[in-house]
């Protein structure tokens, strides 16, 4: 399913690939391949033609393309059936779609940060 890009003040486009530590206090969408470190206080989103390989810290993050690498999210993270992640999750809340694919650990937090 594709987001629309109103509201998004960073779009990594189809064809970009950024490797290194990124930081972004806004929300951001990949479409491209992002490589190293993504930090974000705002939402991921990971089109279906995108590719991160990354260790990430987000609010929250939608993911329908291929996510490589542990990912922190203080709110929500929502696997779309596109989505294939390979690595460990912590966050409060986890939704995967039907045809998913998701290979690693998930540990829930509870709104004070302590695991549930």
């Amino acid at each position: 399913m594709t987001e629309p890009l109103k509201g998004f003040h960073t779009l990594i486009g189809a064809g970009a690939s950024i490797k290194g530590e990124m930081t972004v206090n806004h929300d951001i969408r990949v479409d491209g391949r992002v490589e190293g470190r993504l930090l974000s206080t705002g939402q991921l989103v990971v089109g279906e033609a995108g590719v991160v390989e990354a260790q990430v810290e987000v609010r929250s993050a939608k993911i329908s393309g291929k996510m490589v690498g542990n990912i922190t999210v203080a709110e929500k993270v929502e696997l779309e059936e596109s989505a294939t992640l390979t690595g460990d999750i912590r966050t409060r809340h986890l939704i995967i779609s039907e045809g998913a694919v998701f290979h690693g650990n998930c540990s829930m937090q509870q709104p004070d940060g302590q695991p549930s």
